[in-house]
């Protein structure tokens, strides 16, 4: 009697462990938390350095950031248009995404004031940080932004060289720009004493639609004299937009004038040179800072970074309009365009 009772005891005991341990092996199942899909909104604001956007998805493919498993993007892109960033970003503030990656400059200007308030870090790339306020310093940018720096003073500068290298002659420069662009006046601040040294006149020429270059343009074509003996591109959207590049173009072509500073071609027309960051490892560098954000850094205490120069040299085109392109010069290009 006492022996079955032991047996029975023991039958239970078995039993309630068996219970027990099935059951926390299904509560542990059941309550292992889903791994964390993260939701990052894109603004790509400007057309010709769109493929930031492909550079930052692989470089944050490379983190471990798997499309469409632990990381969603939401990609809206427009060119130079405030109304559009304006009805995107509210669009991510109020989808309460995970973070905004953005650019270039004045769409980033929108985005930390979009989301102010929110708790929503802000990256951005291809932003000019001079006199623009959107960081207190690079090393420590505050707020709930920081990003890739766009070295806009530099490039203004190697781009000045560049022209003054291949067209030495050159002591009239033309230099359009789309009137009120925010960061125009710092580089025109860096360019001015450097041309005054070298005795090059600086014509600067604020226009806000093709029309307005089309009229100027015609205007000195019909002069004795142009007035004018090249044209340099600022950083800044004119100088990359179709539509405008393809009213200087074409006059530059038509009256031998060298044109460069941006490479762009469009319509059969071509500029000379480009001194810009690569956008594509901008975009990856952009990636390494957001991933930081994602894995707890709060963004303003991460420095901003700066991206190296990429130099192509359109020797095609110089080659043409009789213009000497040194050993030297084309030893610093990345890309050569023959």
């Amino acid at each position: 009697m006492k022996g079955k009772m032991l047996q029975n005891k023991i039958g239970n005991w078995y039993r309630s462990l068996i219970i027990v341990v099935v059951a926390g092996l299904l509560l542990s199942g059941c309550g292992k938390p889903e791994p964390k899909v993260y939701r990052v909104g894109v603004l790509s604001g400007l057309s010709y350095v769109a493929n930031i956007t492909d550079g930052f998805k692989e470089g944050m493919a490379e983190l471990g950031y798997v499309e469409g498993e632990n990381i969603v993007y939401d990609v809206q892109a427009t060119d130079f248009d405030m109304a559009v960033y304006q009805s995107v970003l509210k669009k991510f503030v109020d989808d309460k995404v995970d973070l905004i990656m953005v650019f270039p400059t004045e769409a980033t200007i929108e985005a930390k004031a979009a989301v102010e308030g929110t708790g929503i870090p802000v990256v951005f790339d291809y932003v000019m940080i001079e006199g623009t306020d959107l960081v207190n310093s690079v090393r420590e940018p505050g707020g709930n932004v920081t990003g890739v720096r766009y070295p806009v003073l530099d490039i203004a500068v190697k781009r000045f060289e560049i022209m003054r290298a291949i067209a030495p002659d050159a002591k009239r420069i033309w230099v359009p720009y789309l009137r009120d662009y925010p960061i125009v006046e710092s580089q025109m601040e860096v360019l001015r004493p450097i041309a005054a040294t070298e005795e090059v006149t600086l014509i600067e020429f604020p226009a806000a639609s093709p029309a307005e270059l089309e009229a100027e343009l015609s205007a000195r074509a019909r002069q004795d004299d142009l007035g004018i003996d090249a044209i340099l591109f600022l950083s800044e959207p004119l100088a990359v937009t179709a539509d405008f590049f393809v009213v200087m173009g074409q006059f530059a072509q038509e009256h031998q004038l060298p044109i460069g500073g941006a490479y762009i071609e469009v319509g059969g027309y071509a500029s000379l040179f480009g001194v810009v960051p690569h956008s594509f490892d901008s975009g990856k560098l952009a990636a390494s800072v957001a991933d930081k954000i994602l894995k707890g850094t709060p963004a303003g205490t991460i420095p901003v970074v700066s991206p190296e120069h990429f130099i192509q040299i359109n020797y095609k085109e110089a080659q043409e309009l009789g213009l000497t392109v040194s050993e030297s010069l084309l030893n610093q290009a990345n890309e050569i365009i023959r």
